[in-house]
């Protein structure tokens, strides 16, 4: 007889957590419970009841398991949850998820067609927000679950994505939960940080109190709880310590011996027989085996010795059984509740529970169990020709049980390589940590190297570092020095992408060191490709604050850049003659970004030999990386998007979530400066906080950029500033990007709500910033807009300011040549070169066609000087431009274009559309369309005064209008009036 409990006992307020997470996730607020508890305490019970409940709701459910045969499988649970849903249903086919099926592939097998590129490797945030994003899609309609069992056994990749998904699913309709033991490692740092975050809840699971096991053991014999022989409750109770896994080990053999049994009365315990009962699951197991037949007995000892999980054909090679003996001995043990299919791979099969594997092989003496690990490595190599990744780290498991430590550390330093080839660098590193630990002292230095790389590339920077300070010295110029020499600039690389300097120049003075005076060219041209990227950092004190860079236009900033370019030449060639692409595509990715201040022609030219060698090498990352940089210099030399189309394809293809935001941040930018706002919000909405989730930090700030970009352009000031302070607090005023935010947002937000000056003083922090930091931004109104406006204003600084802008690479830009030709119209009208001023007009035109906003921007400007100065079509160019800003709803730029033609001498008739764009309450109280737009200035609190500047009427027509709208709102002062134009601002 089986005793099992067909029902959960003990766990009620559990059980009603998991109840309020599952209505939770129904309307829409995701959750993440995590149950913690031993080995047996019910936690597996517990999850697959949830799971119950959530099929009761139709709720799609996944399910995986960590293995707990130790191995270290990258993404197993994930792999396992996923197929345990599709292999039945089929993967989703939602447009949604398209650009995530790269990224996914590794885990839905029926994407591997859209996997990524070769060479590419996807990173842990891609890939948890491609999972986010998934579980989205299937929680639409009425929530999902996903349950990962066992996580104290996962790989440190699938406990980094289960962090994200648990730190960003509180507003998506999904409930995860994880099951793990208490033990220290990642998973329960884990848990009790969400738990600590409010992210999650964490329940630790108890032992059964005596009126629990009374009814466990009631449930398992199927009777009342007061139908339990109170001897057997109590012998439970003794030697089950509260486990329910134990409880029902203990009452099976107790009925397999016959000592419970049933008679005409019920249940009864005997008296007689053995007087002392097993202290625990290992002499109880032992028990059972012996009561089965030998053949099965002798493979489950095989099968436990391989783990709690195992493949037919690892045991088939240990074994030497036939099929038709081998599966009749799996039956025989299935059928006995040892153990069962393994629902996520058909050749597999797991113990029902992990400690009974543990139970069994403890089962034997110590000798016997290391002699049997030893002849099962033997037999699995012998059988398979070529070790897989899994296959490897067995053999190193067992090699380690029987005592071979050497050979265990081989095994798995080598398995540690390739997942750190493979881009795994966290598994990487738990089996190089494991190999160090057991290598052979004259392995020990070799295997230490590997997992100081591996441990910089997860991030682990300080223990990378004191891995290679901690080796012993090695000539220099000898094989170990140059292989320490190498990792040195591996992890310095990794410390510049991480803009830690300090530890970055260290490591390129200890691979220097280990080198000698005379490295060999490949090996000098990587280090020289690290130092060129240095060089473009802001420099730091010793405490690691900003001391302000030297400058591009200071003397020592400059030497330094120069110094890069010579060294990043030198290298590339170097390296593509030596037969390092990567090396060479680093070099001329840095070459092209240091030689765009000579001109946009150069800086094209290294970027199209860094997609030559890219694709001559099938270097995926750097052929995309040299496309999107390629499309932004086409973007910015000519405002069409085209090449920058081809690059987002090519990074879609593969498979980086990271690159494709950034090539859809410079599309949202395009869009802005186009004026196709509606397409810009829509990139910048989509992408926005899935770029802060990815920690994709630069590409997040230039978004943020965007969105307060696309504000200052239609005019709205309200949401300019809640969006540049969004930027702000994103880090973007200590980012590269503050010229683009000053002379490209705020600047002309400005001259959108006709302030002049404020427009000049934006573009003037922005100059003063580009003239202390190195910059290869031009769109910030330093080669364009900010030359126009000195012009007109007659300042002296004006001319010397447009010659240097036709002389620089920034001058070349399409938007920059439609402001710099409007500046040299007005130069040639105020000179008296009326057909020269034309020309200069139309040659601005042909740079605008992209541009409609800016180029009416520009006709509005220009006008007031042709106008004085007796040239040109100004007249012409206010009425198109009053039109264009009044169907844009820009009231001030529209009201001052009213305004100039006024003063011309022109009639200009009275805008009194827009009503619809009066909120329906203030329609409905007779606020007129003039009233409005004075309603919608009084959210900044401006004097009558400035109003009228801004709509061009005199301030008494701004005191009815203000007279008017008190009594219309019901506003009881002009305080109050303000109070609510705000409210409204921010509706």
């Amino acid at each position: 007889m089986r005793a099992t409990s067909s029902v959960i006992v003990g766990r009620d307020a559990e059980i009603r957590l998991l109840d309020e997470a599952l209505e939770s996730v129904g309307r829409g607020a995701g959750r993440a419970v995590f149950l913690v508890g031993e080995a047996g305490i019910g936690k597996s019970r517990l999850a697959g009841e949830s799971t119950l409940r959530a099929y009761d709701r139709d709720m799609p459910v996944l399910r995986g398991r960590a293995t707990s045969t130790g191995l270290v499988v990258p993404f197993r649970p994930l792999v396992e949850a996923l197929s345990s849903r599709f292999r039945a249903s089929g993967a989703p086919d939602d447009p949604e998820l398209q650009p995530y099926r790269p990224a996914l592939a590794g885990l839905v097998p029926e994407w591997r067609a859209d996997a990524v590129a070769p060479g590419y490797a996807i990173s842990l945030v891609e890939l948890a927000e491609a999972l986010l994003r998934l579980l989205a899609v299937l929680g639409r309609e009425r929530g999902c679950v996903i349950l990962l069992e066992d996580l104290h056994d996962s790989d440190t990749e699938t406990i980094a994505v289960v962090e994200y998904v648990v730190d960003n699913v509180a507003e998506l309709p999904v409930l995860l939960v994880g099951t793990l033991r208490p033990d220290p490692g990642p998973a329960l740092d884990l848990a009790l940080a969400a738990e600590l975050r409010n992210t999650a809840s964490l329940r630790e699971l108890g032992p059964l109190d005596e009126a629990a096991v009374r009814d466990m053991a009631a449930a398992c014999l199927d009777v009342g709880p007061g139908e339990v022989p109170p001897a057997a409750h109590r012998h439970l109770l003794q030697w089950a310590g509260g486990n329910p896994y134990l409880v029902e080990v203990l009452l099976a053999d107790l009925l397999d011996t016959g000592r419970l049994s049933k008679a005409d009365g019920g249940w009864q315990l005997a008296e007689h027989g053995e007087a002392t009962v097993p202290t625990g699951a290992v002499r109880s197991w032992a028990r059972r085996l012996a009561r089965l037949d030998e053949p099965v007995r002798e493979l489950l000892l095989v099968a436990a010795t391989l783990g709690g999980r195992f493949s037919v054909g690892a045991l088939r090679a240990v074994t030497g059984l036939d099929d038709r003996a081998l599966f009749a001995h799996l039956r025989s043990a299935s059928e006995v509740g040892i153990i069962a299919p393994d629902g996520a791979a058909h050749d597999h099969y797991t113990f029902r529970h992990a400690l009974t594997a543990d139970a069994l092989r403890a089962s034997l003496p110590p000798a016997e169990q290391a002699a049997l690990a030893g002849r099962a490595a033997s037999a699995i190599e012998a059988s398979v020709g070529e070790l897989s990744s899994d296959h490897r780290q067995l053999v190193a498991t067992l090699r380690l049980a029987a005592g071979d430590k050497a050979a265990a550390s081989r095994e798995f330093a080598q398995v540690g390589r390739q997942m750190l080839d493979a881009g795994l660098s966290g598994s990487a590193a738990v089996l190089l940590e494991r190999a160090r630990g057991l290598a052979a002292d004259e392995e020990r230095d070799e295997v230490t190297v590997q997992l100081a790389i591996a441990q910089a590339e997860s991030g682990r920077l300080d223990e990378a570092a004191a891995l290679l300070d901690d080796l012993p010295p090695a000539p220099a110029g000898s094989r170990a020095a140059e292989e320490r020499a190498q990792a040195h600039t591996q992890v310095a690389w990794v410390a510049t992408m991480a803009e830690q300097q300090e530890e970055a120049r260290r490591r390129i003075r200890a691979a220097r060191a280990l080198l000698g005076g005379s490295p060999r060219p490949e090996q000098e041209a990587a280090l020289a490709v690290v130092e060129g990227h240095l060089a473009l950092l802001p420099e730091r004190d010793g405490r690691g604050e900003g001391r302000g860079p030297a400058g591009r236009d200071g003397e020592d900033g400059r030497g330094r850049l120069e110094q890069a370019e010579r060294s990043a030449r030198s290298a590339a060639l170097t390296a593509e003659q030596r037969g390092r692409p990567v090396v060479a595509c680093q070099a001329w990715q840095l070459l092209a970004m240091l030689s765009r201040e000579r001109g946009f022609d150069e800086a094209d030219a290294c970027l199209e030999r860094m997609l030559a060698v890219a694709e001559e090498h099938r270097l995926a990352v750097y052929r995309a990386e040299a496309l999107v940089r390629l499309g932004t210099n086409a973007f910015m030399r000519t405002g069409e998007a085209t090449r920058l189309e081809t690059a987002r394809t090519a990074a879609h293809e593969l498979g980086s979530l990271a690159l494709l935001q950034a090539v859809d941040g410079l599309l949202a930018m395009q869009s802005v400066l186009g004026g196709r706002w509606d397409r810009a919000r829509g990139i910048v909405e989509r992408s926005v906080e899935a770029s802060a989730r990815l920690q994709n930090l630069s590409t997040h700030r230039y978004l943020l950029l965007v969105d307060a970009t696309l504000a200052a352009h239609q005019g709205r000031a309200r949401e300019q500033e809640r969006a540049v302070l969004r930027f702000r607090r994103a880090g973007g005023e200590e980012s590269m990007l503050v010229p683009l935010q000053r002379g490209l947002c705020q600047a002309v937000g400005a001259l959108m709500g006709e302030d002049r000056e404020r427009a000049k003083a934006e573009l003037d922090a922005a100059l003063a910033w580009e003239r202390e930091h190195p910059s290869f931004f031009y769109l910030s109104g330093r080669y364009g807009l900010g030359p126009l406006l000195r012009i007109l204003d007659g300042e002296d600084a004006g001319r010397e300011a447009h010659r240097e802008a036709l002389a620089s690479p920034g001058g070349q830009l399409a938007w920059n040549r439609m402001f710099l030709g409007m500046a040299d119209a007005v130069l040639r009208g105020r000179d008296g070169d009326a057909d020269g001023a034309r020309r200069a007009v139309e040659r601005a035109g042909r740079a605008a066609t992209v541009f409609p906003q800016a180029w009416h921007l520009a006709l509005r400007l220009t006008a007031e000087a042709a106008l004085a100065d007796s040239w040109g079509e100004p007249v012409a160019w206010l009425r198109t431009a009053e039109e264009y800003f009044h169907e844009a709803g820009v009231a001030p730029v529209a009201g001052a274009c009213r305004a100039a033609l006024r003063q011309a001498g022109v009639s200009v008739p009275q805008r009194r559309g827009g009503r619809e764009r009066i909120p329906a309450s203030l329609r409905t109280a007779g606020v007129t369309p003039r009233e409005y737009e004075v309603f919608v200035l009084l959210a900044q609190r401006p004097g009558n005064q400035q109003i009228a500047q801004s709509l061009c009427i005199s301030p008494r027509t701004v005191e009815k209008h203000m007279a008017s709208l008190m009594v219309k709102t019901g506003s009881a002062d002009r305080s109050a009036l303000c109070a609510l134009s705000a409210e409204w601002a921010d509706v």
